[in-house]
């Protein structure tokens, strides 16, 4: 069989989780869970390489695609391990990952006790000394840019919704979870129409 392309290979991997393989960070043998996958964008290598992968997500079609990735990629793993619930409810064990991904989820929260509760339920599966990779709409960088709809829930210049954070309300939550940094805050903005962070944080042992 011919090698796989680079996408075949990677997907459609978020490049900030992509340099966290490349740092060594996330290695063969650990066991990831997706907290709110979606149809699996960021999974595809994983289940390629023989990792352990779990998954949660609120919509159907999306649970029923990355089951059928991983049927074809990855056959040994049991439907079960993806499974159509919220991530703040997830029914996963708690401390059974080593990496908990949570790409574009957070800021789908409708308010402060949701956008707290899923946080607190993606942090709950995390073992000790895990890796908790985080890509979430920010402020940072266009201060003043956005209207605020309802509390935390802000319209940003791109038209969206969200719930949208700053750099104090990551750092205090980092320190309500006892975390730490495993790299600086980096925000992304887009030609000044939505900003993009990457928080990636170590649970303490």
């Amino acid at each position: 069989m011919p090698d796989p392309t680079l996408q075949e290979q990677f997907g459609q991997i978020d490049i900030y989780l992509f340099d966290q393989l490349l740092r060594g960070r996330i290695v063969p043998g650990m066991r990831i869970l997706d907290a709110g996958c979606g149809i699996g964008r960021n999974l595809v290598y994983f289940l390629r390489e023989g990792y352990d992968i779990f998954g949660a997500d609120l919509d159907p079609q999306s649970i029923s695609r990355v089951r059928a990735i991983a049927r074809e990629l990855a056959p040994s793993l049991p439907e079960s391990n993806f499974r159509l619930e919220a991530v703040e409810n997830m029914s996963f064990e708690d401390a059974c990952a080593d990496v908990v991904i949570s790409s574009a989820v957070l800021h789908f929260a409708a308010d402060d006790a949701q956008f707290e509760a899923m946080l607190q339920g993606s942090w709950r599966v995390l073992k000790p000394g895990g890796l908790f990779f985080c890509r979430i709409a920010t402020t940072i960088g266009m201060e003043g840019q956005f209207v605020q709809v309802n509390g935390r829930r802000m319209r940003s210049p791109d038209g969206a919704e969200r719930y949208i954070v700053d750099e104090a309300i990551l750092t205090n939550a980092a320190e309500r979870l006892g975390a730490e940094l495993a790299d600086p805050l980096k925000t992304t903005v887009v030609q000044n129409q939505r900003a993009m962070s990457t928080w990636v944080l170590r649970k303490k042992i």
